[in-house]
C-alpha cells in the first residue's frame, strides 16, 4: 500500500493551532454564551447562563510541523483549577455521565459486549489508571485489562507503544472518558498510532476494525486535500462499522477525515441546563465571528453520499450529528500524564467518542451498511438544534443553525438511540 500524503494538512483557515510552547504559557480567550460551572457542590456539574461570559482555553495538541500530520481536537479550560483528588463531598467541575445521560435521553443499560475503539496518536502511559479514577468517581463499572473491558495496543496490534505525548494523552483521557459516559457497559479498545501522520492513524483505524471493533472514534483532523478520496478507500471504507470523526474546533470550514463519505462527521454544541421539559437546551458551539467552534461546510473533494440530501452542497456536507463540545459547557475529564488530574475539556474531540458510544448503545450495525446514513432515516429521533452559528458563509445553513439539517450540528443531537440504528 503506497503512502497517502497530503499537503497543508492543518486547516488553512484555522487561526490558532498554537505551538506547544505557546499552549503551555498562555490561553486563548473564547467568547461564549455560558459561564463556567456552578461552584456549589450540589450543582458543580451544571452550566449557568451569562450572556457576557467568556472562558480561557488552550488546545491540547500543538500545530504539526510536517505535511500530512493531524491535530487532535481537544480544548482545555485554563481558567478552572485542576485537582488531583477531590474531597468526600466534592464533585468534579464539568458535565459528568449522569448529566449527559439525562441531556441525551440515554438508557442506563445497553452496549454490553460491544467494543468501542479509540484511535489516537502517541502513547498515554496513564490511560488505564486515569480511566479507573474517572469511572470510580462516577460509580461506573470497572473497565480494566484484568477484567477484559480495557485493552491498549499499538497500530500493529502489539504492545510496542509509541512515544508518550502530553497533548495526545489529554486527548486519550477525554476519549475514553466520553465513551465511558455514553456507554458504561461497553468495552474500550485504545489503538495508539506511532505518529499523527494520516498513514499511521489510518493504519490504526484498520487495526481497530481487524480487532473486531464495530465502533471506531477519531478525534483529529486537518485540511482537505485532493488525495482524500484515496485515504477514504484505504482507511475508512469499512461496511458494518460505525466510524465517527470530530468536525473540527476552528469554526466554519471543512476538515478531513470528517469529510469522508464513509464516516459520521460529528459537530458540536453548547449545552445548558434549563427549566424545559427536556431539562437542557443546545445551541451551536461557535460565534458568527468564526475562528472557534465546531467545523462545518461543503467538501471540496469528497463525493456526496446518496443518503445526504441538502440542496446547496454538491459534495459531502459536514456535519451529520452533534453533541456537547463547547469548553464553556465542557466535560469533566481525569488526566494525569503531565497534567494535574480533574480538568474541564471540550472540543469536537468530546463529541466524536460520545457519539461512538451512542452507536454502541444502539447495537451492532448491519454488516453491509454505512452507519453514517442511519440518522438520516430517523431525524425525528434527534434534538434539532436551531440557533447559533460558527462563522459566516455564502450558504447560510452550512454555518448557521436552523430547522432541520445544518452544517454545525447536522441533523441534531441524540434523543435516545433510535437515530443510530437502521
Amino acid at each position: 500500500m503506497h503512502s497517502h500524503r497530503r499537503r497543508n494538512r492543518i486547516r488553512r483557515s484555522a487561526p490558532a493551532l498554537l505551538s506547544a510552547a505557546a499552549l503551555i504559557t498562555g490561553g486563548v480567550a473564547v467568547a461564549t454564551q455560558t459561564s463556567a460551572f456552578a461552584t456549589t457542590p450540589a450543582a458543580a456539574h451544571a452550566a449557568t447562563t451569562s450572556a457576557a461570559a467568556s472562558v480561557h482555553t488552550h488546545r491540547l495538541c500543538s500545530q504539526p510541523s510536517k505535511p500530512g500530520y493531524m491535530a487532535c481536537q481537544s480544548v482545555e479550560r485554563t481558567d478552572i483549577a485542576q485537582h488531583k483528588s477531590l474531597g468526600r463531598n466534592d464533585t468534579p467541575q464539568g458535565f459528568g455521565p449522569s448529566d449527559l445521560a439525562a441531556a441525551y435521553n440515554l438508557p442506563k443499560d445497553g452496549g454490553k459486549g460491544q467494543t468501542v475503539a479509540i484511535v489516537d496518536a502517541n502513547d498515554d502511559p496513564n490511560a488505564e489508571k486515569d480511566l479507573a479514577a474517572y469511572r470510580s468517581q462516577y460509580n461506573l463499572p470497572e473497565c480494566s485489562t484484568d477484567n477484559g473491558c480495557f485493552k491498549k495496543i499499538d497500530q500493529d496490534g502489539g504492545t510496542n507503544y509509541p512515544t508518550p505525548d502530553a497533548g495526545w494523552a489529554g486527548e486519550i483521557s477525554l476519549d475514553v472518558d466520553m465513551v465511558s459516559a455514553a456507554c458504561p457497559q461497553c468495552n474500550i479498545l485504545l489503538v495508539e498510532a506511532k505518529s499523527a501522520n494520516m498513514d499511521d492513524l489510518g493504519a490504526a483505524v484498520n487495526q481497530a476494525v481487524k480487532q473486531g471493533a464495530k465502533f471506531v472514534s477519531n478525534s483529529y483532523g486537518g485540511s482537505e486535500g485532493s488525495d482524500d478520496t484515496t485515504a477514504d478507500d484505504q482507511y475508512f471504507k469499512h461496511p458494518g462499522v460505525a466510524i465517527t470523526v470530530s468536525s473540527g474546533d476552528s469554526g466554519y470550514g471543512v476538515e478531513y477525515p470528517a469529510a469522508s463519505q464513509y464516516v459520521t462527521a460529528v459537530g458540536g454544541t453548547s449545552l445548558k441546563k434549563d427549566s424545559s421539559t427536556r431539562g437542557y437546551s443546545e445551541t451551536v458551539w461557535g460565534t458568527s465571528a468564526g475562528g472557534d467552534g465546531a467545523g462545518s461546510g461543503c467538501s471540496q473533494y469528497d463525493a456526496k453520499p446518496s443518503w445526504q440530501k441538502d440542496t446547496d452542497c454538491a459534495k459531502r456536507a459536514v456535519a451529520d450529528v452533534a453533541s456537547v463540545a463547547d469548553p464553556a459547557t465542557g466535560l469533566a475529564v481525569y488526566d494525569t500524564y503531565q497534567a494535574s488530574g480533574w480538568n474541564v475539556y471540550g472540543g469536537t474531540s468530546a463529541a466524536a467518542p460520545f457519539i461512538a458510544g451512542v452507536y454502541a448503545l444502539a447495537g451492532a450495525p448491519g454488516s453491509g451498511d454505512t452507519p453514517a446514513s442511519y440518522p438520516y432515516s430517523h431525524p425525528d429521533q434527534l434534538n434539532d438544534v436551531t440557533s447559533g452559528s460558527n462563522g459566516s458563509c455564502d450558504v447560510a445553513y452550512l454555518c448557521q443553525a436552523g430547522k432541520g439539517y445544518d452544517g454545525p450540528t447536522g441533523l441534531g443531537t441524540p434523543n435516545g438511540t433510535g437515530a443510530f440504528t437502521k
